[in-house]
């Protein structure tokens, strides 16, 4: 069997994996549609510290625990746990914040993008498309020669500051919930059994550690090298779910309409998704990639998770986040959801960090040259 077909069947089982643990994980308890999304449990992680006060979205979650833990317990296992760092951590952490504020416009990461789509949510579709779109401007900007240069070889300390931060958040989870808030109603009221989702999450962290699963990653591969190794893992996820919706009695057909979760205000569900892909792809891998990095000892990811962190806490303290759509029990008005000014505005900003971030990273031309 040669490399690359031994490399895809590891993305495939990676895709299944996440595919079945998001049908588990919601069967159990998570939001419908919801039941692996980086963005979202990072910020339901960010209300249940204190960071934002938005009390629907407050509430440890396991699964980033788990992922961190499953990819650093592989890594350690196959001999790939190397501590790095030292790429423009100052910008990685700016870029984080954005990839996470475009998330929460669309309301879902890549992979949340996929899950909804496979839940028959026309409205992940839109965000797929700008999503696309993002990855191509960041593929130009690639081509162009951007860079945030190379990382270094660090000490081991720096490379176990994120598997140390999350086992330390979650022994604390345990042993003193307490000192954390808890969502009461609301999506982060919606959760499964603690030690089941930690437990699922490890096995997937350690999967797409093994496989390097990302979407970003995929899509760029397939466009600059017609590779589509990681992609096809994506194409796996949403048969699953698509399949396994089906079989539960829980797909009712393609549609935009009250999507759980979802608003369907399209052209922020696009331009939501653009930030994601093009701010992904600067940084090298999406949201869920930058876990699994963090896990396996990079420092530079471990800054993006951090500001992905703080972004999450932006996006609901000063209302950029996307409000999903609603129907009045008593008017039977229907809200189609979107953003708030506030959010477009942040909207607007982000592109523009995004074009500065891209075009400063370019190497000169006379530098080239030389």
């Amino acid at each position: 069997m040669g490399k690359n077909s031994k490399i895809n069947i590891w993305v495939l089982i990676a895709g299944l994996a996440v595919g079945v643990a998001s049908l588990l994980l919601t069967f159990l308890g998570n939001p419908k549609n919801m039941g692996f999304c980086i963005a979202c449990f990072v910020r339901d992680i960010a209300g249940a510290t204190g960071l934002h006060q938005a009390a629907v979205v407050q509430y440890v979650r396991p699964e980033i625990i788990g992922l961190i833990l499953g990819s650093f317990i592989m890594s350690l296992a196959t001999k790939e746990f190397k501590a790095k760092a030292g790429s423009s951590p100052a910008v990685r952490f700016i870029l984080g914040m954005c990839v996470m504020i475009g998330a929460l416009v669309f309301l879902g990461c890549p992979l949340r993008m996929v899950i909804r789509m496979g839940g028959g949510d026309l409205n992940a579709f839109v965000g797929l498309a700008g999503f696309a779109i993002g990855i191509l401007i960041g593929i130009f900007f690639l081509k162009k020669g951007f860079s945030l240069k190379r990382n270094y070889t660090v000490t081991t300390t720096e490379g176990l500051a994120m598997p140390i931060s999350a086992v330390v958040l979650l022994v604390l989870v345990i042993a003193v919930p307490s000192i954390f808030i808890f969502s009461e109603m609301g999506p982060g009221s919606m959760h499964a059994p603690l030690f089941v989702s930690l437990a699922v999450a490890m096995v997937v962290g350690a999967l797409a550690q093994k496989s390097r699963l990302c979407m970003v990653g995929g899509m760029r591969d397939a466009v600059m090298f017609r590779d589509f190794n990681l992609l096809s893992g994506f194409g796996v996820i949403f048969v699953t779910i698509l399949v396994g919706n089906i079989i539960l009695g829980n797909f009712n057909g393609f549609s935009t309409y009250l999507q759980p979760i979802a608003h369907a205000s399209q052209l922020w569900n696009l331009l939501g998704m653009v930030i994601v892909g093009w701010g992904s792809v600067l940084l090298g891998g999406c949201p869920l990639r930058q876990l699994i990095l963090a896990g396996e000892g990079n420092g530079d990811s471990s800054v993006t998770v951090f500001g992905m962190l703080v972004g999450a806490a932006f996006a609901h303290n000063f209302k950029l986040a996307g409000s999903a759509a609603s129907l009045d029990p008593e008017t039977q008005v229907y809200n189609a959801g979107g953003i708030a000014n506030t959010g477009k505005v942040a909207v607007a900003f982000i592109f523009v960090v995004l074009l500065f971030v891209s075009v400063m990273n370019i190497p000169k031309l006379e530098k080239k040259a030389a």
